[in-house]
Order: structure tokens, then C-alpha cells, then sequence
């Protein structure tokens, strides 16, 4: 009898120990999964110093849409330390999100702005820059789906019985996905034909 009971315990034992694991495989899957975006927005605020330099030379009476980029990018680079010590901290990666959006707006006024200037548009720098923040865009957008999945795959894990009893006796707290807002998307597209 002593035997079975010992047996039985240690079956319970080993079913948290298996959760517990779970728990800490599925954090670390998106901590990791937020390095990569840590990865892919670093090189993008890199490269947005370098961009604004060289239409620096030509926009010279536009000194609000640079000053604006750079501040933006500033704020992002903020946002992106605050919640890289903790990437699933709601607060902080919602401080990200919108300085992330912030970021991409003054970067969608800096490019229109550009248009107005023939000579910036041709200008070989500033093309390839253009090109390497577009790659380093999508690279970003990669990156946070994938966070974004890894939070899911971890907030379902957290979230499922047993599964959770074992999450809040050893503070495994929600995720929060990173959803960057993007007003130009919401709106339908007109559409008109005459």
C-alpha cells in the first residue's frame, strides 16, 4: 500500500515538474522571440539617423519633419530598452507600440515630404538607405509575428488547466502581444472608377 501512495506522488510530482517546464519553455520561447524584434528595430533606429543626414543636405526648410523623425526615434530607442529588460511587462511594450507608431508616422511624413524633392529622390544614398529601412521593415514585422505567435503559444499554455494553478504559484503572468497601430490601415480604400 505504502508503495502505491509513494508511487502516486511521485506521478503528481513529476506532472508539475512537466508543467513547470512547459511554463519556462513556452517564457523563454518569447523572450527569445523579442530579442529578434530587439534585433531587427536596433538596426532600423541605426539606419534613421543616417537617412535624415542625407535629406538634411536637401530639405533644408523642413527642419520640424527631421527634427520630428529624430525625436520619434528617440522615444522608440526608449521604449525598446524599457521593455527588452522585460518583454512580456504589458506596460512596457505598450510604451513601445506607441512609440512605434509615432516612429512610423514621422517616418511616412519624412517620405512624403521627400517626394517634393526630385534631387533627394535621385540621390543614391539616400535610395539605398530607403531600401535597406524598407528590408529592415519587414524584417521587423517578421520579427514581432513571431513574438506575437510565441506570446500567444504561451499565454494558451499558461492559461489551460492544470496548467494554470501551477502558473500562479510560481508567477508566470501574461504576455502582452505587441500590436503596433497603423491608422492608414483601418481605413477602407476609396475606390473610384469615373
Amino acid at each position: 500500500m505504502g508503495w502505491i501512495i509513494l508511487g502516486v506522488v511521485v506521478l503528481v510530482v513529476f506532472f508539475f515538474i512537466s508543467i513547470y517546464n512547459r511554463l519556462v519553455g513556452a517564457r523563454n520561447a518569447y523572450k527569445n522571440a523579442f530579442a529578434q524584434i530587439d534585433v531587427q528595430l536596433t538596426r532600423r533606429y541605426d539606419l534613421i539617423p543616417n537617412l535624415v543626414e542625407t535629406a538634411k543636405g536637401y530639405m533644408k526648410h523642413e527642419r520640424e519633419t527631421l527634427e520630428a523623425v529624430i525625436a520619434a526615434r528617440n522615444a522608440a530607442v526608449s521604449g525598446l530598452k524599457s521593455a527588452s529588460s522585460n518583454p512580456g511587462n504589458p506596460a512596457a511594450v505598450q510604451q513601445l507600440a506607441g512609440a512605434e507608431n509615432a516612429l512610423t508616422g514621422a517616418l511616412g511624413r519624412l517620405f512624403a515630404v521627400a517626394e517634393a524633392y526630385p534631387d533627394l529622390k535621385a540621390n543614391q544614398n539616400m535610395m539605398q538607405l530607403s531600401e535597406e529601412l524598407t528590408s529592415t521593415e519587414n524584417k521587423v514585422a517578421f520579427a514581432r509575428q513571431a513574438f506575437n505567435d510565441a506570446v500567444m503559444g504561451y499565454n494558451n499554455t499558461r492559461e489551460m488547466f492544470p496548467n494554470t494553478i501551477i502558473a500562479g504559484m510560481f508567477a508566470f503572468w501574461p504576455a502582452q502581444l505587441l500590436e503596433i497601430e497603423s491608422p492608414e490601415k483601418r481605413v477602407a480604400p476609396k475606390v473610384s472608377f469615373g
